[in-house]
């Protein structure tokens, strides 16, 4: 039977990371990915990249596209029922700035440098069961093109999202969860325009949550609060263009740029964690483990932090028997997790319109003013926001 040293599952940032970081420490890898590799270089994901994670990816030559693609982002703008506030976090922050490049062009060029290095992906894996995490030999089988086949290694890498096997493969009773549905939903818009800014926009407006991102120079992400379980029928394009003008306004007459709508569709906001992120020697990454609310954009990031974190410790155990980076994995990883679950949670608390229903509603209303008044006009707030938004050093 066929027998690599770590069997990755999951075609995503995290996995490809991982599989890059584990090639340079000497220690070989097979991918699993159920999906094409058409399927995962198109899907259009988040597009904001902290300044570690930049810094991590043109370490380990993995960034030669990124850097000449995509393009620097140093601020952001709240606005708050129409006044414009910017936040200059790499000002604020040493100068450190954060990078746009969308998540599926990342995964297209760490797919491209895997294959070009001759180590493996399985694509269209399907039927994928682990066995035996729990002792010295685990084994992960799946189906592909009809056959039926089985992979024994020495570790299994989770990195297979939210919906995939690997958290589910880990019994009854081992993991805590931590489970926050929020009462906002996001309707995300992809249109063919060229960005009406040069830096993200949050707005808050008496008609809730609006987000203008910037994926290209051609094409521009939209977000609108809505209701998280509502039927994307009720938004056609004139209506959805209609909102973003509303929230988006300013008073000094600032103008959108309209253009074919390419993509929408309805997305809760929500707070999910599982403790620990290992059992055995299947070890959990990225969305496998955890869900951020998209409001801080650090999904992506925190995969590939994850990832980071279990290559070292995989390359120091297979270079000299090291266990105890393994052994920590867990713990490193959840102090990270939960200081950007704190933060995309106050995020999202501060950024959109309560609901009627909210307990105390104008007094929670009048605090979240208070909040953004203070972000918005303190050095010291501002500056503490910066930190987290660009990545805090050391977590």
């Amino acid at each position: 039977m066929p027998h690599t040293p770590v069997a990755i599952i999951g075609a995503g940032p995290a996995g490809l990371v991982l599989s890059h970081l584990l090639a340079q420490g000497g220690v070989e890898s097979v991918v699993l990915e159920r999906h094409s590799r058409e399927h995962i270089e198109q899907r259009v994901r988040a597009g904001l990249m902290e300044h570690g994670t930049v810094a991590l990816l043109r370490e380990a030559g993995l960034g030669e596209r990124m850097m000449a693609a995509g393009f620097p982002h140093r601020g952001t703008e709240f606005r708050v029922f129409g006044d414009r506030h910017r936040i200059p976090y790499s000002d604020l922050y040493g100068g450190r700035e954060m990078r746009v490049y969308p998540q599926q062009e990342l995964v297209a060029d760490l797919v491209r440098l895997r294959l070009a290095s001759g180590a493996p992906i399985v694509f269209e894996a399907e039927d994928v069961t682990i066995s035996g995490a729990d002792s010295d030999r685990p084994a992960v089988c799946y189906t592909v093109d009809g056959r039926s086949e089985r992979l024994d290694c020495d570790f299994v890498a989770g990195c297979d999202g939210f919906h995939g096997v690997s958290r589910p493969s880990i019994p009854e009773g081992v993991l805590t969860t931590y489970d926050q549905r929020l009462p906002f939903g996001w309707l995300g818009i992809i249109a063919a325009v060229a960005p009406s800014t040069e830096e993200i926009i949050y707005a808050l407006s008496e008609r809730g949550f609006a987000g203008h991102m910037i994926r290209t120079h051609e094409v521009s992400r939209f977000y609108l609060q809505c209701d998280p379980d509502g039927d994307i029928e009720e938004w056609p394009d004139d209506r959805i263009w209609a909102e973003l003008r509303a929230r988006l306004a300013t008073n000094d007459g600032w103008t959108l740029r309209e253009g074919p709508i390419l993509e929408k569709s309805i997305s809760e906001l929500r707070s999910f964690v599982v403790e620990p992120m290992q059992w055995g020697r299947l070890f959990l990454a990225g969305d496998a483990a955890h869900i951020v609310p998209p409001t801080g954009a650090k999904g992506m990031n925190l995969a590939i932090a994850d990832a980071k974190v279990l290559a070292d410790a995989l390359v120091r155990w297979f270079r000299g028997g090291d266990s105890s980076g393994l052994d920590s994995y867990s713990a490193s990883c959840l102090r990270r997790v939960w200081r950007v679950q704190e933060f995309s949670t106050w995020m999202s608390w501060m950024l959109h319109r309560l609901p009627d229903d909210t307990p105390n509603l104008e007094f929670r209303r009048a605090l979240q003013r208070a909040q953004l008044d203070y972000v918005c006009s303190s050095p010291v707030a501002a500056a503490s926001f910066a930190e987290n938004y660009v990545g805090i050093e050391g977590f």
